[in-house]
């Protein structure tokens, strides 16, 4: 029964996510909003609100193993994971627009929130810092979203297959219908997933961390894994690695900062001691990736694989 709740949530989470962004790109697009603006902050947020979700509620329900471990599981994931997966089916250009600007933001993240997780409890204060770094984030991108625009050599992109062909002449109902499930859908499958993996993790003597790192965490990385995969056999796999960091930098600042602002986050000692140092591991090999524009073939993809295979088992056995 556990497994099914838990189960159950993440099919709701995952549908409901993506019911509220294609409702709300579509409805963008009806009030003649920018793709490009559109993709900075709709769909960005859109494919985070279950990490959000998650560790909100987890957060709220005295839980901050899950919030946490969502968070840190997520972006080591997101690396290893959703990048190595298409890395498979087609070449990853590790230069992307924008991509070593936004690197290095993600990269400042990274250490804020290292440190606060060091310090072992993550308050209000700490949240609140890092959710300004967020709304700050999206301003920014949305600044340079329009500049870009307004330049002289800028062409108007194929907004359908830029945004995974949301209809822009969607009836209006449909759309609004789209928006409401994942209003509604998110909280209900974040509660069933946080219920059926706490009584998983009392059940088999699992702590609570390592349940929200990895089974908690893969199935809220599935927007990102989707649509990376669909961007692979579509060949447009050169923009997964904007995906990827921005969703980093997104689950870091907005998703631990809403979490610390509902209440204090005490964080596990194997989360400081090992899982953050594995996530910062993986921002470095992310880094190295970007920085010298080498791509992650089909031999790197394996091996982003193969080491995330070894964490996974790891933090469960450890």
């Amino acid at each position: 029964m556990d497994a099914i709740l838990l189960t159950l949530g993440l099919v709701i989470l995952v549908g409901a996510g993506d019911a509220l962004v294609r409702g709300a790109v579509a409805l963008s697009l009806q009030f003649g909003i920018p793709t490009i603006i559109i993709s900075a902050t709709v769909v960005a947020i859109g494919t985070s609100a279950p990490e959000l979700l998650i560790s909100v509620q987890a957060a709220l329900e005295g839980a901050p193993g899950i919030a946490l471990g969502n968070v840190v599981g997520s972006n080591i994931a997101n690396v290893l994971l959703v990048l190595g997966i298409p890395a498979l089916i087609v070449p990853i250009a590790g230069c992307g627009p924008d991509a070593h600007r936004n690197l290095y933001l993600m990269l400042g993240a990274t250490v804020l929130f290292s440190a606060m997780v060091l310090g072992g409890t993550i308050f209000w204060w700490g949240g609140l810092a890092l959710v300004s770094v967020a709304v700050i984030m999206v301003w920014d991108s949305v600044r340079v979203a329009r500049a870009i625009r307004a330049g002289p050599d800028f062409e108007v992109p194929d907004e359908l297959a830029e945004l995974g062909d949301v209809d822009p002449d969607m009836a209006r109902w449909k759309v609004l219908l789209l928006i409401a499930v994942g209003i509604v859908g998110l909280p209900i499958g974040a509660q069933l997933l946080i219920d059926g993996a706490r009584a998983i993790a009392l059940d088999f003597g699992i702590s609570e961390a390592a349940i929200g790192l990895t089974v908690v965490a893969v199935g809220t990385s599935l927007p990102e894994l989707a649509t990376t995969v669909m961007a692979a056999l579509r060949r447009h796999a050169d923009v997964a690695i904007g995906n990827v960091i921005g969703s980093n930098i997104f689950n870091i600042t907005a998703v631990i900062g809403a979490a610390a602002l509902a209440a204090p986050l005490a964080v596990p000692e194997e989360i400081a001691s090992r899982d953050l140092w594995v996530m910062i591991g993986a921002s470095i090999v992310l880094t190295a990736f970007v920085l010298m524009c080498r791509r992650i073939g089909r031999r790197a993809g394996g091996a982003f694989l193969l080491l995330y295979g070894i964490y996974i088992y790891y933090a469960l056995a450890g």
